[in-house]
């Protein structure tokens, strides 16, 4: 005789969306943390016992928990605790500096102030902020402003001082050092950051744990139910690894992540990790080891992606070339080698081919048909490299949030010819290369809504429309959310639909993201539930 099993969970009357090749359904019963069936709901009310907990969706709209394919999950954490420079929260210069003068005058003298999100092209002054504005604004204080993109910052005097960093400091390989008629303006770019980064207290563990609480609560309350962190030791070297294990043991871990470990030299927690035994797959589905990262070139908004065609109106500006093509491919063998699974920082189309051409020699001298090397961001690639992608089974790993919030700015950088063509999702979807996407979050807030708004209109926070080619559909969207983000960590298997045996990560919204419009979607749809292994782990429908 059959045993009948009864789930533990039904949510029911509602539109749930199970992945793309799914489709919908009315309900979906929960059984031990995972998917036992989806169907009707007179089907899954079937499966109801006595102890069953039943969640009435009243026609609600209902996806696999988000994916977000590349944040900087304790980045996001502490930089809730900065100034908040963001084009929202300061959209002048005059409010920057206020900002700024107002933390300094609730901090005590000599102690730091960090402020984050700032883009030039978006103050009302068109440029970026300099040493001067900020020694007006916070005299008392070591002050440093990271542009929203996390590649470039702006210094104040005592920072500079602190760092021992003058017009005589030579320039680091892979950074810049702002000198205006001489002196130092406060801009730091790419490695050159470092300098002064070097002089800023780091991060405690108990700092590091409270940044994973507090940015994946916010997750959560988003529906994103996964991430990738895409620089663990950025902060705080192999400590992060610690705080992470910690955070999980304690039951601080709000959200699944997959590690992507910091790889670049003389920062590299790579060779720690691999005495400890982690390497890519070794964790459970709530915290994994996932990846190595190095960072090939900078941002295309601050004028640092390496591009093999220079900048608009800057003829002898290609961007920044992080590492020598040696160096980079020496990395990428070494690591393939081993066994991860590499996750790089290329944007423009000179870091992207240097990467593909690392991942294609290592390739062919160590076949792995199945290893899903990725190219983070991959702002700007050829036809050409699109294609060896595809041919090596290279992922692109784009933030589509990118074109929502920074959009304009690639067009006043490059021109409006090279600028639309950014982040070409359309493309790749069509390819087969099954594109995920995120928020590489603090850079960008990961609120999921602007994200799904650009995958779908291709247009800019201010109505550019970025090429409209390259739409996807809204099942398209939902599927680079979800399943494909999955597909990039390799665990498409465990979570990503819903469908009987994977994980019941579940996000339920106020509005139907196949049917709303795009601007609903945008400014009006909140998460009003979300649920990890079948819990509800957030719960907003008052």
């Amino acid at each position: 005789m059959a045993v009948r099993i009864e789930a533990d969970l039904i949510l029911h009357n509602g539109r749930i969306w199970c992945g793309r090749e799914e489709g919908s359904c009315e309900a979906v019963a929960v059984w031990q943390g995972k998917v036992l069936a989806t169907g009707s709901s007179a089907e899954m009310l079937n499966l109801k016992g006595s102890r069953t907990e039943v969640i009435d969706l009243d026609g609600r709209f209902a996806s696999p928990g988000l994916i977000d394919n590349h944040l900087h999950l304790i980045s996001t954490g502490i930089v809730m605790g900065w100034v908040d420079a963001t084009p929202a929260a300061a959209p002048t210069h005059a409010a920057l500096m206020r900002q700024i003068a107002e933390r300094a005058a609730v901090t005590p003298k000599g102690e730091w102030v960090r402020a984050r999100g700032y883009d030039q092209v978006k103050l009302d002054t068109g440029r970026h902020p300099t040493r001067a504005d900020l020694d007006l604004a916070a005299p008392d204080h070591p002050v440093l402003v990271t542009r929203a993109c996390g590649h470039v910052a702006i210094a104040n005097s005592k920072a500079l001082t602190l760092a021992g960093v003058t017009e005589a400091t030579p320039v680091p390989d892979g950074g810049v050092i702002g000198l205006t008629d001489g002196k130092l303006n406060g801009l730091l770019a790419e490695n050159a950051m470092n300098l002064v980064k070097a002089v800023i207290p780091s991060a405690t563990t108990a700092e590091l744990i409270d940044g994973i609480e507090r940015a994946g609560q916010y997750l959560l309350s988003l529906g994103i139910t996964s991430c990738m962190d895409a620089a663990v030791g950025q902060l705080s070297g192999f400590a992060e690894i610690q705080a992470y294990e910690m955070a999980k043991i304690a039951g601080r871990l709000p959200v699944r992540v997959w590690l992507t470990l910091l790889g670049d030299p003389g920062v590299s927690i790579v060779e720690d990790c691999w005495r400890a035994g982690l390497v890519s797959g070794a964790g459970d589905d709530m915290l994994r080891v996932g990846a190595v990262k190095i960072f090939l070139d900078g941002s295309a908004g601050g004028r640092t992606a390496w591009m093999t065609k220079p900048y608009k109106d800057e003829p002898e500006n290609l961007g920044v070339q992080m590492l020598p093509d040696a160096v980079v491919e020496e990395i990428v063998q070494s690591c393939h080698d081993r066994g991860y699974q590499m996750a790089c920082h290329a944007i423009g189309d000179g870091a992207i081919e240097q990467l593909i051409t690392a991942y294609e020699k290592a390739l062919a001298a160590n076949p792995d048909p199945d290893r899903r090397h990725r190219v983070e961001h991959c702002g700007y690639p050829s036809a050409e490299q699109n294609a060896r992608m595809k041919a090596a089974g290279i992922l692109p790993a784009p933030q589509m949030a990118f074109i929502h919030d920074f959009g304009d700015s690639y067009i006043s950088v490059l021109g409006e010819e090279r600028g639309v063509k950014s982040y070409p999702i359309g493309t790749w979807a069509r390819m087969g290369l099954k594109p995920s996407t995120g928020s590489d979050s603090p850079v960008c807030s990961p609120n999921p809504f602007p994200d799904l708004y650009a995958m779908i209109t291709r247009q800019t926070g201010k109505g550019t429309v970025m090429d409209a080619s390259e739409k996807l559909s809204r099942e398209e969207a939902l599927q680079a959310y979800t399943e494909y983000g999955a597909h990039s960590q390799r665990a498409e298997n465990v979570k990503g639909r819903l469908v009987a045996g994977q994980w019941a990560d579940i996000a339920v919204f106020d509005n139907d993201l196949l049917t709303a419009s795009p601007e609903a979607i945008l400014s009006d749809t909140r998460c009003l539930l979300t649920l990890l292994a079948g819990n509800v782990v957030h719960d907003a429908r008052g």
